[in-house]
């Protein structure tokens, strides 16, 4: 028996979003599965009741708002967020993830929202900078499957850099603020906000410039979707794009951000 338009996109979509009969447009949305690493303050984090919140977040709920859809929240590690999107645990990644091509061969990805510099932190006067001569012999932790690890391995590890993978941010601030690693590598609001911030992170600093490589780090935050799911991608972007033209995300911006922030 030949399926109809009706089943087809229930089976594609998997149950992530519920789509009614006829084209699938932005109206048939019903629901968005946002896949998320809950642990990389400002952008997503947990408030001391155990609720969501941050920039992504937020930008997230509007995105859902003006789909007319509900959003749903699926914690897992960065690391394995491309695999469950792929094993169809959700149906997009909402997580501070920087577009980058050895990405785009496993998935796709919306138009870039936006983008944050890169920038290691130290202690105070340690003098270290974000190169390999200089963190020759030095322990760097970096959270597993982010750019920062991937420019850190290509460019430090090969130089007597040891560089730290971490299942979350909050493992690598715990154990720079003890001493096991001499500095860490992630973008530069959330090593403020997260780290820098609090009293956790007195005594620490940016240690040296941003660092900029955008075959490794990328040019843009955006959100991952499957490539097979276009009518979902298309969705997102106009949403995204009418939450910029409104001054929504500006003004999101403006609440979290205390690293000047390039909205693409």
């Amino acid at each position: 028996m030949k399926m109809n338009w009706r089943n087809m996109a229930a089976l594609a979509l998997f149950a992530t979003a519920t789509v009614t009969a006829g084209s699938a447009s932005a109206a048939d949305i019903k629901e968005v599965r946002f896949g998320v690493e809950a642990s990389y303050a400002p952008f997503e984090s947990k408030s001391p009741s155990g609720e969501l919140q941050g920039f992504d977040i937020d930008v997230g709920n509007a995105v859902c708002a003006k789909l007319k859809a509900k959003c749903v929240w699926v914690e897992n590690s960065f690391d394995g967020l491309i695999p469950a999107l792929e094993a169809r645990k959700f149906n997009a990644i909402n997580s501070d993830m920087t577009i980058t091509d050895q990405r785009r061969q496993a998935i796709d990805f919306t138009d870039p929202i936006y983008t944050i510099p890169n920038q290691m932190i130290a202690k105070k006067g340690s003098g270290l900078l974000p190169t390999a001569a200089s963190l020759k012999g030095k322990h760097v932790g970096v959270l597993q499957g982010t750019i920062q690890e991937a420019y850190a391995k290509a460019r430090w590890a090969s130089a007597g850099v040891d560089v730290v993978p971490y299942q979350t941010q909050d493992q690598i601030y715990a154990d720079l603020a003890s001493g096991r690693l001499d500095a860490a590598f992630q973008d530069a609001e959330a090593a403020s906000k997260g780290f820098l911030k609090k009293p956790q992170g007195a005594g620490f600093e940016f240690a040296g410039p941003a660092v900029t490589d955008e075959k490794l780090l990328g040019a843009g935050v955006g959100y991952g979707v499957r490539k097979s799911d276009k009518a979902l991608k298309d969705a997102l972007n106009q949403a995204l794009k009418e939450l910029k033209a409104d001054g929504t995300i500006d003004r999101f911006a403006a609440k979290y951000f205390d690293v000047k922030v390039v909205l693409k």
